[in-house]
């Protein structure tokens, strides 16, 4: 019989992101701000959900979930959203100041040809405000960031 999943240490960090945050991103473009809902499933998953206007008016909708995974040692995920038709799949850690979540993932490149290596980032700059950054391999291995989000959660 399969073992029953339990609460651990390093579900800590994603209970963090539970509540209802304002989002602010300009690469998410429409001109107004983004809302997102984080709930719990039970400790164990973690389900974000936005909503917003992407820059063509159109309305979008993201989901997000997050766990841990206590066989692999590592923290994983996924995120889907309704203007693409790809999901992606993470898997990451938190660093040692116990406020980034590191998340790799492989995704359609930029260029339209094949995949490229991603790194998205979770930073809690204090309990009520958070950042999401998104950055792409490059080349030489560095990362170039391309996106940041800035969560302000609602009081």
């Amino acid at each position: 019989m399969m073992k029953t999943a339990e609460v651990l240490k390093e579900h800590s960090f994603l209970e963090r992101l539970i509540g209802d945050w304002s989002v602010t991103a300009p690469e998410m473009g429409g001109g107004e701000d983004w809302t997102e809902t984080v709930r719990s499933l039970h400790g164990i998953w973690f389900v974000a959900e936005g909503h917003g206007r992407m820059p063509d008016g159109k309305q979008a909708t993201t989901i997000l979930t997050l766990g841990y995974n206590a066989e692999k040692g590592k923290y994983v995920g996924s995120w889907i959203g309704s203007m693409m038709d790809f999901m992606w799949v993470y898997e990451g850690e938190v660093d040692a100041s116990g406020n980034v979540l590191d998340l790799y993932t492989t995704g359609p490149d930029f260029n339209g040809e094949g995949l490229a290596d991603y790194r998205e980032q979770i930073t809690f700059i204090n309990p009520d405000h958070r950042t999401f950054t998104s950055s792409a391999r490059q080349a030489d291995g560095s990362w170039k960031q391309f996106m940041e989000a800035h969560y302000t959660r609602k009081i």
